[in-house]
């Protein structure tokens, strides 16, 4: 994603925004929320992630995931097919062997054309070079077929293509040829194993709406088994729902709506128009809430984008070195702590900006995540809460007894009474 994002943000946020106000109802700092979960306990595979370089140079991460998606990891076309039937499968073999061993399932994009493969290509008009067609679809069909029979029963999802709305994709991306594409792939993937989980082409920003409407009236949805969207925001986690709740509103319209939705790629990635994110007073807290706000607006499966930064992220995992783990990726994992196996009521914002998400853990419990989307306040606990313990993004437990609670832009869980059985 970040290769080309700077290039292009400008410009398709421009028209992006332009584009979408059909689609999209703002959530504004003053307009109460009420969110409807999944009734579903929140699953591991929830917490994804993207490991550019897991193969070679990364260690595995020492905070839990689920799910791997191998976009940006050197396995894309042109790097398993070099040319017509010469195959290279050494980085996707080494990366299937370490997600078999750490038990994380995978998710593999396709995206790219080899240059062997691709039609004459032109300039996508925004200074990078566009994504050529495939020029030939038995290509496509023999690079689908082989490589899902290779991994048959190792790869269970496939995503059709990545971004095809971004102008570096035009040639190959409009609903009507990747919806060709992914007649052909579908076909093939379920044939080869009737398993396979389907993703849908994922969009992006705001005019990836409009792209998704499309796709989605022309037929798209017959080809998927889940619907995928890239979520990316350049300000707070909550504006996340301003894509999501309308994308959802698209699959309503479409017939889609029983479908699961996935965001397969996001993250805060560093450009002109993103906000500067404080690394200790908002980047944890803007981790865990776009988790708890994806899962709470219906999202049922999130790849943050990245695990090993590059300095291009806003809210990195890593440092420099690529292992060193930070506080926004121990965040990660807290609120993983707090979300799986458990089954969120509720998800709600008041006038104030203030939210909660009411929890009912595994062990039945009952338990509340706090926090305030953009400055510190002070909130009333209900009593009927009965609050027992406090626990911050940090980890760091402590009893609690008060009434009233500071909140900020880190969450905090509270839990009350131990259930009795």
């Amino acid at each position: 994603m970040k290769t080309r994002f700077l290039i292009l943000l400008c410009a398709i946020v421009l028209l992006g925004l332009a584009a979408s106000r059909t689609f999209l109802t703002m959530v504004t700092a003053s307009a109460p929320v009420h969110l409807n979960p999944p009734t579903s306990p929140v699953p591991r595979e929830f917490f994804g992630l993207h490991i550019h370089r897991a193969f070679s140079t990364t260690p595995w991460p020492p905070v839990p995931f689920g799910s791997w998606r191998l976009w940006d990891a050197k396995v894309h076309w042109p790097q398993v097919e070099l040319a017509r039937n010469r195959w290279q499968w050494d980085i996707l073999d080494h990366e299937l062997e370490l997600a078999e061993k750490h038990h994380v399932d995978v998710e593999l994009p396709f995206g790219e054309t080899p240059e062997w493969a691709s039609a004459p290509r032109s300039s996508s008009g925004f200074g990078v070079q566009a994504v050529g067609d495939v020029a030939d679809l038995d290509d496509w069909r023999t690079f689908v077929r082989t490589q899902a029979e290779r991994y048959k029963g190792r790869i269970l999802y496939y995503e059709i293509w990545n971004e095809p709305d971004l102008p570096r994709s035009r040639i190959i991306g409009t609903p009507e040829r990747m919806l060709t594409l992914a007649r052909e792939a579908y076909v093939i993937l379920k044939q080869v194993d009737p398993n396979i989980k389907v993703i849908s082409p994922s969009p992006v920003n705001p005019n990836g709406l409009q792209w998704l409407d499309r796709y989605l009236e022309l037929g798209g949805g017959k080809y998927a088994d889940i619907i995928g969207y890239h979520f990316y925001v350049r300000t707070r986690p909550e504006a996340m729902l301003d894509l999501i709740l309308p994308a959802k509103e698209i699959m309503q319209k479409h017939g889609m709506g029983d479908k699961p939705l996935w965001n397969t790629e996001s993250g805060w990635i560093k450009s002109p128009l993103t906000e500067r994110i404080d690394p200790v007073g908002q980047a944890p807290g803007w981790a865990a809430r776009a988790y708890i706000l994806n899962w709470a607006a219906g999202v049922q499966r999130f790849y943050w984008y990245a695990w090993d930064d590059d300095g291009g992220d806003s809210i990195p995992f890593t440092e420099e070195d690529e292992r060193t783990v930070t506080i926004s990726a121990r965040a990660y994992g807290e609120v993983q702590k707090w979300l799986i196996g458990a089954r969120m009521e509720s998800c709600e914002k008041d006038a104030a900006g203030n939210w909660v998400a009411r929890l009912t853990e595994e062990s039945g419990r009952n338990a509340w995540i706090l926090w305030n989307e953009d400055h510190s306040t002070k909130f009333d606990l209900p009593k009927a809460w009965a609050v027992e313990q406090l626990t911050k993004l940090s980890g760091e437990q402590s009893g609690w007894s008060g009434n009233q609670i500071e909140l900020s832009e880190l969450p905090v869980m509270l839990e009350g009474a131990a259930a009795h059985h």
